[in-house]
């Protein structure tokens, strides 16, 4: 019983770590990406019009959502939150059929 907790637990940290190293490699791609494309607007027509921030903002959302994901950063997208859940509807269940 307890390998089998530790095995799970080590399981999950290894998704959590995977998780993280490919919010950081997204966010790599993302700067530098979008400094090339912010170098190739500049030498093309100096800045009269600004087209890779439309790049920059699409992705920039996606790296947001991913952020939030990864992170936990709002209840409704954290890893736990669906575990959270089913505790509360279990200990809820369980309070229900006690007092039956």
């Amino acid at each position: 019983m307890e390998n089998s907790k530790r095995d799970s637990k080590y399981l999950r940290a290894k998704e959590r770590v995977e998780e993280i190293k490919k919010f950081y490699n997204s966010l790599i791609s993302y700067i530098l990406v979008i400094a090339l494309l912010g170098g190739v607007n500049y030498y093309t027509n100096e800045w009269a019009y600004p087209w890779f921030l439309w790049a920059a903002f699409g992705w920039g959302i996606g790296l947001i959502f991913q952020a939030t994901k990864t992170f936990g950063l709002n209840p409704f997208f954290g890893r736990d939150w669906e575990e959270r859940k089913i505790k509360e509807y279990m200990r809820e269940d369980e309070r229900r059929t006690r007092w039956k």
